[in-house]
């Protein structure tokens, strides 16, 4: 991410999201078996969908402010996304903006990440255990709290932030599923990793990849 160290302005915030848009094509068939497996088999296909859309917005000339920018993310992820992703990844954003300031430092970026946050547990109910996108989320932005008070950089802390995301992406394998389509299968969806928490981690991993040992690249 671009300016000063630490600092996190528009165009920082535009290579996050075209490199998130990356790795979800990347991963799109991963994501579709996952959701195979206890879904409806459209997750790639539809985090795919939206991230394009997403793209075309940048390629279209992306809003200037930080806020502006999540905003008009959030609103093309509601209007372009099927099924839930849509909604709980437009609601990411959205609430994300009012907390982004034109070069947000390494704190206001977190708390901007956890007002996300926030807003996927409003819009989807999740709570831990429940085997959805929370799971890999809220440890991540915990270990990412958790790095900056201790004082480390934006850098090492966005990739604790990533490790704690796979890690809880991971742990979801021997969850039961309460939420969405895949509680209905109870038991049987015990032993499938989730596909949403799996597009999660690929989105902490993102602003990870794009940080450097000396800050913010």
């Amino acid at each position: 991410m671009s300016g000063a160290a630490d600092k996190i302005d528009a165009a920082a915030v535009e290579r996050w999201l075209r490199r998130f848009a990356e790795l979800i094509a990347e991963h799109e068939s991963d994501l579709t078996a996952l959701d195979a497996a206890i879904g409806d088999a459209d997750h790639g296909t539809n985090m795919m969908r939206g991230m394009q859309a997403v793209v075309a917005v940048l390629d279209g000339g992306a809003a200037e402010q930080p806020a502006d920018l999540v905003r008009q993310v959030g609103m093309t992820l509601v209007s372009k996304v099927g099924g839930a992703s849509g909604p709980l990844y437009g609601t990411f954003f959205l609430r994300m903006a009012p907390a982004l300031s034109a070069a947000a430092d390494g704190g206001s970026f977190a708390a901007a990440l956890r007002a996300g946050l926030n807003g996927v547990v409003a819009r989807g109910r999740a709570e831990p255990g429940d085997k959805t996108m929370f799971d890999a989320l809220a440890p991540a932005f915990d270990a990412l709290d958790a790095a900056l008070a201790e004082g480390r950089d934006l850098a090492a802390a966005l990739r604790a932030a990533a490790q704690a995301a796979d890690a809880g992406r991971d742990a979801t394998g021997p969850m039961a599923a309460r939420k969405g389509r895949a509680s209905y299968l109870g038991e049987r969806s015990v032993g499938h990793v989730d596909p949403g928490a799996t597009s999660a981690a690929l989105l902490v991993a993102a602003a990870a990849a794009l940080v450097d040992g000396d800050g913010v690249a």
